[in-house]
């Protein structure tokens, strides 16, 4: 396990924020009153640039709240029914003959339509790639410590690494031993990133990310070598192959 220190990889006593679905008539401005965040803060975490267009059933990350909110929702006013006269009905004259009268033709039975109901498969939260390069060493199943719980992307030295998804950085140092600059993003459902291998970092512990946003510039590994990126992705404690989480 990546120790920090002399503390877990995974902070405990760090400030969780939680995951807000947008329902019908909620706005980004009513639910940052709600929350007491700022708005334009809020939009740039969850990557909103047009918050009049945010779909129904957004899943906004609201940093540093600990419960869900009611958020008020104004119900728009009903349009006033115009009440007009009733026309008076014209007298239709019968007509003097008949011809054969026409049997109404049968209306089909319409089909029933079976509904599948859809089973919602096993998804994987895709993440955006760190940044893009050629991987030099994949991900190792065996490996229990140390590169091969992630993957290593050759890159020129100084190139941009961002979020590959919004977040809190809770660790932001150069304090664990054989990674140079590292930074650890926390994610919803018990998801982390790791950014290993870095020149500089640009955020620091405590700051919140929006998805695509720069967060260092990539370096050199301690042990020597070409300029890469250490990128790991753990499901709590336990490494998973980043792979599996990139488009």
């Amino acid at each position: 396990m990546l120790l920090i220190g002399g503390g877990c990889l995974f902070l405990s006593a760090c400030e969780a924020g939680i995951y807000h679905t947008v329902k019908p008539g909620q706005t980004l401005y009513r639910i940052s009153r709600t929350y007491d965040i700022n708005e334009t803060y809020l939009a740039r975490v969850n990557g909103i640039s047009n918050p009049s267009q945010m779909p129904i059933g957004t899943r906004l990350y609201i940093p540093g709240a600990d419960r869900v909110l009611q958020v008020q929702v104004i119900k728009p006013k009903k349009p006033t029914k115009t009440v007009t006269a009733p026309q008076q009905k014209k007298k239709v004259q019968p007509a003097r003959q008949q011809s054969k009268v026409e049997k109404p033709k049968p209306v089909a039975a319409k089909t029933k339509v079976s509904v599948l109901k859809k089973t919602k498969a096993t998804q994987v939260k895709k993440l955006q790639w760190p940044l893009r390069g050629e991987i030099v060493r994949s991900f190792s199943k065996q490996a229990k410590t140390g590169g091969g719980k992630g993957i290593e992307i050759a890159v020129r030295e100084g190139s941009n690494v961002t979020a590959a998804e919004a977040g809190k950085v809770i660790y932001s140092g150069d304090g664990v031993k054989g990674y140079a600059h590292l930074i650890i993003l926390q994610h919803e459902n018990d998801l982390f990133t790791v950014y290993g291998f870095n020149r500089k970092n640009l955020v620091r512990q405590g700051d919140f990310v929006s998805k695509g946003e720069r967060i260092a510039l990539s370096g050199t590994p301690p042990a020597g070598g070409h300029p890469r990126l250490h990128f790991e992705v753990r499901k709590g404690k336990i490494a998973v192959n980043p792979i599996l989480y990139l488009p």
